[in-house]
């Protein structure tokens, strides 16, 4: 099972999260398939994109960070399986709360 969310435990709680997700540890934990892999990368890095431009955003920063998330989820909603994604849902729901971001607002 995989650690308790989908970053290091390098980074402290209070450091606003840039949306660096570990692909091998996801790709193990969702046992996806070459085809999916490959997928989910380049979405985890255009996430990394968004939150990034998010995060440095003077205006409307908490705004961009859900939509950066909500358009994370599209994306791997159309990707991975209905379990896989079950499991995706909840490790991005953990990790946005042990970072400290409520996208709930």
């Amino acid at each position: 099972e995989m650690s308790a969310s989908l970053v290091g435990s390098e980074m402290c709680i209070r450091d606003r999260w840039d949306g660096t997700i570990n692909k091998a540890k996801l790709t193990k934990y969702l046992q996806l398939s070459s085809q999916q892999n490959e997928q989910v990368a380049s979405i985890c890095d255009y996430f990394q994109e968004q939150m990034k431009v998010a995060n440095s955003s003077k205006k409307n920063s908490d705004q961009k960070v859900r939509n950066a998330v909500y358009g994370n989820l599209k994306l791997m909603k159309n990707t991975l399986t209905e379990k896989q994604y079950s499991d995706y849902l909840r490790l991005m729901a953990l990790t946005l709360r042990n970072k400290g971001i409520d996208i709930q607002k």
